[in-house]
Order: structure tokens, then C-alpha cells, then sequence
């Protein structure tokens, strides 16, 4: 979809760019996870949600802090970039703010709680915003440069 020349990325390529992400995300924190409390974290018995100062680190501060830090120096996460795309503010079209990018980390849990209604609206919005875009002002936007073109 389009709007004065600006193609915007739709719900399957977004999609497909959280899988890649997820699927990073986990090589380096599964292992990390492993080293620190082995096996058992994964069993499925922990109760609680945190399991400690380590798991707090690698599984809740280090996605934040790498994906926003991403969105801050690329304008999107790897898997963004895989599908050409990235982020920026959806009044200019320029890049977002520090502010905005923090900001929309944080809608995600908005986005999500709802059945992942937040994210699913994407599919059927007239500018492909989510409801994490559309709290923090920003918009996915085609770069024209896929990474499987010559």
C-alpha cells in the first residue's frame, strides 16, 4: 500500500521480520541462560517469572536495550532490514525520535495483551500501523534496498 509515493510494510513481512528477530534473539540469549542456570530453566517447572538477577539481564534488559539501539542507529532490527524496511516518524517521514522508538518498545505490551489485536491490526490498517506504531507516531516504511538484490 502507498500514499504519496511511500510503500508501506504490510502484516506478513512484518511478521516474518519478528521471526528472524526472535530467532536471534534466542542464540544469544539461550545459551547465555543455559550457562547461568543450566538445564533446569527450561524445564517448564519455574513458577515465577524472573528466575533472578541474570535471567532479569539477558531475557528482559538485553532485548530492549539491542533491539532499541537498532532502531536508534538503522532505523530497524535485523529482520526488518532481511524485508527492507524501517522505521520512521509518521508525521515527517524523517527518522523517529529516541523518544518515540523507547516509546513504541514499550506499546508492544499494549499491542500484544489483547489477543495480539494490536499487532493483527496492521493487516487491515489504511497505513499499516499497529497499535505500537500508532502510540509512538511512527509508521514501517519499504526502503527499496532488500538485501537479496544485487
Amino acid at each position: 500500500m502507498t500514499e504519496h509515493g511511500t510503500a508501506y510494510v504490510g502484516f506478513w513481512a512484518r511478521f516474518g521480520a519478528a521471526i528472524i528477530d526472535t530467532l536471534l534473539t534466542a542464540l544469544v540469549t539461550c545459551p547465555a541462560l543455559l550457562a547461568v542456570y543450566g538445564w533446569d530453566y527450561f524445564d517448564g517447572d519455574n513458577a515465577s517469572l524472573i528466575a533472578g538477577p541474570a535471567d532479569l539481564l539477558i531475557s528482559w534488559l538485553f532485548p530492549v536495550v539491542v533491539v532499541v539501539a537498532f532502531w536508534i542507529y538503522q532505523q530497524a532490527t535485523p529482520g526488518k532490514m532481511v524485508f527492507a524496511a524501517k522505521i520512521v516518524d509518521a508525521q515527517t517521514g524523517g527518522a523517529a525520535s529516541n523518544a518515540q522508538l523507547i516509546g513504541r518498545y514499550f506499546a508492544y505490551l499494549i499491542a500484544g495483551l489483547p489477543l495480539g489485536l494490536g499487532f493483527i491490526w496492521i493487516a487491515f490498517d489504511k497505513r499499516k500501523q499497529g497499535w505500537h506504531d500508532k502510540l509512538a507516531g511512527t509508521l514501517v516504511v519499504q526502503t527499496g534496498k532488500r538485501s537479496d538484490r544485487p
